[in-house]
């Protein structure tokens, strides 16, 4: 199956989908990308009932990706990533979720202790330790269970270094 007719076929899942959700009012933007791990699809939908597709911290958002994931393999055997967004939700929570993960790298260096983050999604928790995988004076760790899991930001290193990098 080439590019175009996963694009089609994701495409016309989601529409069916929303439909049958009783969504009328929306629309469709499907973005296809190449990376390293192959091709990377983008589907946003841009709808005015987005709390209805988002839900509280994006949890409903993570359902419909879910259930669209579900419904694409039934149809192919091919295996293909997708990422699926409403009004560019997860788009913007990208960049916040990267100044939490960033402010709180400052503390923990500052304060020279753990930085405890809120519990965050699977999605959310990798987005904090990409954003400080390049930054050598902290080390994340994901703790805790379930709906509970969060993002534990320590320092590392020697005093000298910590204190290099708040100036």
């Amino acid at each position: 199956m080439n590019s175009q007719e996963k694009a089609e076929m994701l495409e016309k899942i989601t529409e069916e989908t929303l439909e049958k959700m009783t969504f009328r009012d929306f629309k469709i933007n499907l973005q296809v990308e190449g990376g390293e791990d192959g091709e990377n699809f983008f589907v946003n939908i841009e709808t005015p009932e987005s709390n209805l597709l988002i839900g509280q911290y994006g949890i409903t958002l993570s359902a419909l990706q879910h259930i669209l994931r579900l419904l694409v393999r039934r149809r192919t055997e091919e295996r293909f990533k997708f990422l699926v967004d409403v009004n560019n939700y997860l788009q913007q929570k990208t960049g916040s979720i990267a100044e939490i993960a960033v402010e709180a790298a400052k503390q923990a260096i500052n304060e020279r202790k753990p930085v405890v983050l809120r519990p965050m999604s699977a999605y959310e928790r990798r987005l904090v330790h990409l954003e400080l995988s390049g930054n050598e004076n902290v080390k994340t760790e994901s703790i805790g269970e379930g709906e509970n899991r969060k993002v534990v930001v320590r320092p590392v290193g020697d005093l000298e270094k910590l204190e290099n990098a708040t100036q």
